[in-house]
């Protein structure tokens, strides 16, 4: 039986012991291949985006797979992710839906964004814009919200029950006191074509779903929900500048893992896609969906979904919405 006096060498030689153990399993990862959730379809720009870091890690880290598991509005795909086991093979291609707008939008998500994930690295984001149709005359921001405030409740915007562009809708009638009505479609690319058939007249979204109907002047963008004007729209406004500094609505994503993955993993794909970051091949694939990489620490992460909770989770609050 040890002694009080063997106590101390007992507990050094078991954190010796742990310390080479971790030591092992960070040389030895990955073994096996590395299998990344997708909560989105094959082929849209979630999907896309996701596949562009797992090309990067299957060259700097191991072999990758895309796991595309869509549905309920991405409930499905993360809540497998929550529930796997947390040793460094499973990955969850995150975004402001499933960690910041469905724990606050349903009480049945099955998963918390916070206890149930491990943060990795925050990766990109895009701000939303407001884009109107042939339906609506108006050229500026200040003349869309003066023809709202005069004709209460004749303009509407069409989007998804609960999603970024729906909440966008709901934030920017609140910031800037105006009533323009919600009409709900179960895909965006249906309200887009509603609205180019002049049937809704406005639409939230980040620019590059409608990069071509932009450029071909079907559609308008006249304000961005961004901190600053966008490159590839540098002659339209934000928000900001049109004297509403504090509504600013950004769609963003990232990578997380089960909660319990080591240390070593996440700092080694922290690592990864921090320098994927860095290389012209992700910056100009993320541009091309209209997204600015992020970068950073897994603890920044952690406070940025922290911070994105709260503003997404008042929205909602304001809004009434919910959804069971």
């Amino acid at each position: 039986m040890p002694t009080v006096a063997s106590l101390p060498r007992i507990a050094l030689a078991v954190l010796a012991a742990l310390v080479v153990s971790v030591s092992a399993f960070a040389q030895s990862y990955p073994s096996r291949v590395i299998k990344i959730i997708v909560p989105f379809a094959v082929g849209g720009q979630p999907d896309t985006i996701a596949r562009v870091f797992a090309q990067h890690l299957a060259a700097t880290v191991g072999t990758t797979i895309i796991d595309n598991r869509p549905g309920n509005n991405t409930i499905i795909g993360t809540k497998f992710a929550a529930s796997s086991d947390p040793d460094g093979y499973t990955l969850l291609f995150a975004s402001t839906t499933s960690l910041a707008i469905v724990p606050s939008l349903t009480a049945n998500a099955g998963y918390d964004p916070v206890t149930s994930f491990k943060p990795i690295a925050a990766l990109s984001r895009s701000p939303m814009y407001l884009n109107v149709g042939p339906s609506v005359r108006a050229r500026t921001v200040a003349e869309l919200i003066a023809h709202a405030k005069a004709n209460p409740g004749k303009l509407n915007f069409a989007a998804p029950t609960g999603g970024p562009p729906h909440l966008a809708g709901e934030a920017f009638k609140r910031a800037t006191g105006i009533n323009i009505v919600p009409v709900f479609y179960r895909t965006m690319n249906q309200a887009i074509t509603d609205l180019l058939a002049g049937q809704m007249d406005i639409v939230f979204d980040s620019p590059a779903p409608l990069a071509h109907l932009l450029r071909d002047g079907k559609v308008r963008a006249l304000v961005g929900l961004g901190p600053q004007r966008m490159e590839m729209l540098p002659d339209v406004p934000t928000m900001v500048e049109s004297g509403f500094p504090h509504l600013q609505v950004i769609t963003w994503n990232g990578m997380v893992a089960p909660a319990g993955t080591a240390d070593a993993v996440v700092a080694r794909i922290n690592a990864s896609l921090n320098d994927a970051l860095k290389t012209p091949q992700i910056r100009d694939a993320l541009a091309k969906f209209s997204s600015e990489p992020i970068g950073g620490t897994p603890q920044e992460f952690a406070a940025m979904v922290a911070t994105e909770s709260k503003k997404w989770a008042e929205i909602i609050r304001l809004a009434g919405v919910k959804i069971d």
